[in-house]
């Protein structure tokens, strides 16, 4: 079904020249709800956005449609004569990627045949949605002409392993080590369990020392809020990790979250089945943290290293492996210019998946923005229409702007007061902040699925 509704009038002086209007078009395709925004003035660039994960307990509400990472961005693109759309997908929830793949091609079939073909079709997107506007320039170089991938995943199977390694970690050195983490019986109670072992590790130096050994496993960064600065002191650092293996990974695709990926793929895409947790510690960005805490508590590292090794592993199904391995890893042929912004201290979406997709591709066709601050897609529309524009500038001429650090926050702070606004998504408050673009280089990913 469709619905168009004009929300801007023509011109009322009878003497002028008539504007065409603002269109705005809800609806569904094949079961996927959609919105599409085109203002009066559009210049003939379309901005196709796809939305991150939302767990299946937390569905977006009816209605709502992401158009943009920021907030603001998507008024501030509209005001700038950019067309948006984007679709919720078939099925919102979960581990959605093989559904956007299909609904995004139709929903820019839909605009063309609709509204009019793009002068310049952009795939952006953030969190899961950022491997998934990767995956669409991949897989449709001609309908796409350029990728802002931001906080995005682009080995997802090499991060539900990095989940799997968070959620077996607290399983064994946390808890009795009896529920189930994959294919479980009882979902539910896993998440309980694994919940209950973390809270009562946050409660002993000894018990932080083992969440920072589980968190390292994953390259976890040590803070987690957009707003404040990182923390200095070593536990509050640890509290921070906690804080996204609890919330991200436990609660979030551990599994719970195995429940909806697995009927996906028609089986568990994961395993541990020979790893070596201690060459895989060796070689964290987060090695530093564990040694001084086990250090200040008095832990045996040996010990708990050893528990590690010896515990049960988990075997996947080849089915499910190679089913994801189709549908979400990204292949590195960038046959389209690529821009990706990223936090430096993001635990949602590890900064070693972005050193990761480096290896993968060609220096030339990408470029890496990096923004120091903690939590996940903390970005302001200051920073992602700076991104964006740095994408543009590629397009229109060929070649890369200067994208320094002290060029994109000089650019970014061109933008008024309202536009630097930053969601902080651990406390859901926005507060206004500096740009706060950087060099960086992130750790080693740490399970690559390649």
């Amino acid at each position: 079904m469709l619905v168009a509704v004009l929300t801007a009038a023509l011109l009322s002086t009878p003497t002028a020249a008539a504007r065409p209007a603002h269109r705005t078009y809800t609806g569904t395709l094949d079961g996927a709800e959609y919105l599409v925004e085109v203002p009066g003035d559009w210049n003939g660039t379309l901005v196709l956005y796809s939305h991150g994960y939302y767990p299946e307990n937390y569905p977006p509400p009816p209605g709502f449609v992401m158009l943009s990472t920021a907030e603001a961005t998507a008024g501030w693109l509209l005001d700038h004569g950019y067309a948006l759309a984007a679709s919720n997908f078939a099925r919102p929830t979960g581990f959605a990627v093989e559904d956007a793949l299909t609904d995004q091609i139709r929903l820019l079939d839909w605009f063309t045949d609709t509204v009019g073909r793009p002068r310049r079709t952009i795939s952006s997107g953030m969190s899961m949605g950022g491997g998934i506007a990767t995956l669409l320039a991949e897989r449709h170089p001609r309908r796409v002409d350029g990728v802002l991938s931001q906080c995005g995943e682009y080995d997802m199977l090499g991060a539900w392993n990095a989940s799997l390694d968070l959620n077996f970690a607290v399983h064994t050195l946390l808890t009795d080590g009896t529920t189930d983490l994959v294919r479980a019986r009882d979902p539910q109670a896993t998440v309980d369990a694994l919940h209950a072992g973390i809270q009562t590790a946050l409660t002993s130096r000894s018990g932080l020392a083992r969440l920072s050994l589980v968190a390292a496993l994953a390259n976890i960064p040590g803070w987690n809020s957009a707003h404040e600065p990182a923390p200095a002191d070593l536990w509050d650092r640890i509290r921070a990790q906690a804080y996204w293996v609890d919330a991200a990974y436990v609660q979030g695709t551990g599994a719970l979250g195995r429940v909806d990926l697995e009927r996906r793929l028609g089986g568990n895409p994961s395993w541990n089945t020979g790893i070596d947790y201690r060459r895989q510690l060796a070689a964290s960005g987060q090695l530093d943290t564990v040694r001084q805490a086990y250090a200040a508590a008095g832990g045996d590292l040996a010990a708990d290293l050893a528990a590690l090794g010896a515990a049960p592993r988990v075997r996947a199904d080849a089915r499910a492996v190679a089913r994801m391995y189709r549908t979400g890893v990204v292949r590195g042929v960038t046959p389209v210019p690529v821009v990706t912004l990223h936090n430096t201290a993001d635990g949602g979406a590890v900064a070693d998946q972005v050193g990761w997709y480096a290896g993968q591709t060609a220096d030339r066709q990408v470029r890496h923005l990096w923004s120091e601050r903690g939590n996940h897609c903390a970005f302001s529309t200051a920073d992602e229409v700076t991104a964006l524009r740095v994408l543009e500038r590629r397009l229109d001429t060929g070649s890369w702007p200067d994208t320094r650090p002290a060029a994109l926050n000089a650019a970014a702070s061109r933008f008024a007061p309202e536009f630097h606004v930053v969601k902080d998504l651990t406390t859901w408050t926005d507060r206004q902040r500096p740009p706060a673009f950087t060099a960086f280089t992130p750790a080693p990913s740490l399970r690559p699925s390649r």
